[in-house]
């Protein structure tokens, strides 16, 4: 069973499996996050949804390049969460499966290309206290423990 964070599925809500990649990435004595001005500001361990047909650690690879601008290497897979939300870029009610991975960022190429999206480092620490997902939260302070 995965645990879930966040709120309670929404009876009145049909959700839709939504499987996603995202990854917890140190780097020397900081962490690289991305900030996601929209819809709310929120800062978020790097990554996203798993296309049909991608494996999960293909779509790590994109999403991380997508919003990041990084190319990562060596990513291990360190657990899985849930959580039920509304996805407004989508006007999707989600079952969002997020698989979490330790990689390392090992080559700037670029900007994000991800619209809305900006690149920040913190110490581990503040990044525990700055991620607004509870799931992301946990797994850095299991990572960083």
């Amino acid at each position: 069973m995965i645990r879930r964070f966040g709120q309670q599925p929404d009876p009145k809500h049909r959700y839709t499996i939504r499987p996603g990649a995202y990854a917890v990435l140190p780097r020397g004595a900081s962490l690289l996050l991305t900030l996601q001005n929209t819809p709310e500001r929120e800062f978020q361990l790097p990554g996203g949804g798993i296309d049909p047909g991608e494996s999960a650690i293909q779509a790590l690879h994109r999403e991380v390049y997508e919003e990041t601008g990084w190319r990562i290497t060596s990513p291990r897979r360190l657990g899985a969460f849930r959580r039920f939300t509304f996805m407004p870029e989508y006007d999707l009610w989600a079952e969002k499966v997020c698989h979490v991975f330790v990689a390392r960022p090992v080559i700037r190429l670029n900007e994000p290309v991800e619209p809305d999206h900006t690149v920040a480092w913190m110490t581990p620490e503040t990044a525990i206290d700055a991620v607004y997902n509870d799931g992301d939260r946990m797994f850095l302070k299991r990572y960083f423990s």
